[in-house]
């Protein structure tokens, strides 16, 4: 049996999280209040992965609105809902989960200011629970696309450190594990970060999940030799024609899959979508900075003093590279576009 995953929580007047920068050397849990220490746990990394991020923002907002002077509840609420957006731009779930509870808040005007604080707790935790739904449903639906024997490749980290409970892109894996069903993953080490060395190679050990680590260059002949079977990803902003931003490598290794027949899976909430992105091209990509590449996880840099560097953390995977994508509400197989408008055109409306 794995052994569940308590990322994100309230506690107390506080955000629990894991603190993910520490793993897999340590397991570490954070109480995070103050608005300086929410905001850099976010750009930081320390909570990551775009649903998790989401979830994590939602009790930000409350445990700050519920330290507010009353006089100055709204404008310090949006002040807070602006900076900790702010924190980092790619990631859909973020910016969607703030506005979600401000918008809440703006609209409880004129009650008082503990019935706000009390919608508020209980809309962050609904905003939670539907990640777990949406998860579960999400890793049975992926599920159906694999057969008993395959070795799936992943990159990056899509398990329930980066969501709850199950995950979306390693969901399956999760699942299948069980069930008692053999599927085994290449894990990409995902650089310059190696959230696929550091957490995935971790959750799926910690699940029980036969795994071998592979350096990101390495996929090429694993899928040349017929070692992979699908490449699974998560997602951290889809536009409306199925474009898909995920972190830095993943179109890389959609490009390899399309050139020798292997079928990629991008499994995302709905949280995660993004209508008002036509394309791709309209999702801002987040650069980093150069020292993740040149000196951090090295005892010292590995690079020459001052030497320029290019860090974006996210490329965006083409829709034509993409099998089918899988939601909570079932799989998707192209034309995209039209799909996703039909499923989830209303969704901003309803938030």
């Amino acid at each position: 049996m794995r052994e569940p995953v308590q990322n994100v929580a309230l506690s107390g007047g506080a955000v629990r999280i894991i603190d993910q920068t520490r793993l897999p050397g340590e397991l570490v849990y954070l109480d995070l209040r103050t608005r300086e220490e929410l905001y850099e746990a976010i750009h930081s990394l320390r909570v990551r992965g775009a649903p998790a991020i989401g979830i994590f923002a939602a009790y930000a907002v409350y445990v700050l609105a519920a330290e507010y002077d009353p006089a100055d509840f709204f404008p310090a609420l949006d002040r807070d809902c602006d900076y900790l957006i702010s924190s980092r731009p790619t990631a859909v779930n973020l910016a969607r989960q703030v506005e979600r509870m401000r918008a809440l808040a703006h609209a409880m005007k004129g009650q008082p200011q503990e019935t706000i604080l009390s919608a508020l707790r209980a809309e962050a935790t609904a905003i939670h629970q539907e990640d777990i739904a949406m998860c579960r449903a999400i890793a049975e639906a992926g599920l159906g696309l694999l057969h008993p024997g395959d070795t799936v490749l992943t990159h990056c980290n899509a398990g329930p450190l980066a969501t709850s409970e199950y995950g979306t892109g390693l969901g399956p894996l999760m699942l299948a594990a069980e069930r008692g069903l053999d599927i085994k993953a290449y894990v990409d080490e995902t650089r310059p970060l190696l959230q696929g060395a550091r957490l995935t190679a971790w959750e799926l050990q910690n699940a029980g999940i036969d795994c071998t680590l592979i350096c990101d260059n390495m996929a090429a002949l694993a899928m040349q030799q017929g070692k992979i079977q699908a490449v699974l990803a998560g997602c951290d902003r889809m536009a409306a024609n199925g474009d898909a931003a995920n972190k830095i490598g993943t179109m890389g290794a959609a490009i390899l899959a399309k050139h020798f027949g292997v079928p990629v899976y991008i499994l995302l909430p709905s949280s995660t979508i993004d209508l008002s992105c036509a394309t791709g091209a309209d999702i801002p990509i987040e650069c980093r900075d150069g020292e993740e590449i040149r000196a951090k996880w090295y005892a010292q840099p590995m690079a020459p003093a001052g030497v320029k560097c290019w860090n974006p953390a996210f490329d965006v995977t083409d829709h034509t590279l993409i099998t089918a994508i899988v939601t909570e509400k079932g799989v998707l197989y192209p034309p995209y576009e039209g799909q996703l408008a039909a499923l989830f055109g209303n969704k901003e409306e309803t938030e």
